[in-house]
């Protein structure tokens, strides 16, 4: 049941070429930085990766699109990196964009064992392009497939040897949804606590979604810092 390994590398030592990668975070908030850091010095390619954004140019999953070892994106939200715009107008990154409620119901769904459901989100769209349609009370809805990734990285602030882990406050965000979408979830923890520490009342994503777990100093980069002039 102890499911601590010795480093990042270890952990995703076994995420081969195109794999399908699921990663919790939203802009720099939250994200698995310590996996992220050990896939760019495996060196594995072609992957595809589902996550709110891909980072920034030289941070997040920035730094394995600057390595070319991203084919495929799966996001809601790509404005903060400029070698992202280059790969994806000079045709050299595929990309699916999403409605951010979409991709989180999509992660939702996969991690609950629930294939498809239909939502009004992006009817009408380019998103609709090539999806069936139904209509339901008069309303049309899209059929959107569930999202299951063969591994997961995610970011919490505690977590216990079984894998039972806690995020801290906005870092919560697509986390508890990565973690339930991976066949294989890697968890990356600030805070390493013995079983038993964490109340049951309190656990965000419980141990049977996780398989392994790592413990690291994570750098906490912030995406954008906004300050107001003093006195102001």
């Amino acid at each position: 049941m102890d499911k601590v390994f010795a480093s990042a590398a270890e952990a995703v030592r076994d995420i081969p070429d195109g794999a399908v990668v699921v990663a919790g975070g939203f802009g720099l908030c939250g994200i698995p930085e310590l996996c992220i850091a050990a896939l760019r010095e495996r060196g594995v390619r072609e992957l595809t990766f589902v996550s709110n954004n891909c980072g920034v140019d030289d941070f997040g999953l920035g730094i394995l699109l600057a390595s070319r070892q991203i084919r495929r994106m799966v996001s809601s939200y790509v404005g903060e990196n400029k070698e992202f715009e280059r790969q994806f107008l000079g045709k050299e990154l595929e990309v699916e964009l999403v409605p951010q409620g979409t991709l989180a119901e999509r992660l939702r769904a996969g991690g609950a064992g629930i294939p498809a459901f239909y939502t009004p989100a992006g009817v009408g769209t380019p998103v609709a392009e090539g999806k069936e349609t139904r209509e339901f009370d008069g309303r049309t809805y899209l059929l959107e497939r569930g999202i299951v990734g063969d591994f997961a990285l995610v970011k919490a602030w505690k977590g216990d040897r079984y894998g039972n882990l806690v995020y801290r406050e906005t870092a919560r965000n697509f986390n508890p949804l990565a973690a339930m979408a991976g066949r294989i979830t890697i968890a990356e923890v600030e805070e390493l606590v013995e079983v038993g520490t964490i109340d049951p009342d309190h656990v965000h994503t419980p141990a049977v979604f996780v398989q392994r777990v790592v413990v690291g100093r994570h750098e906490k980069r912030i995406e954008r810092r906004t300050v107001r002039k003093e006195g102001a």
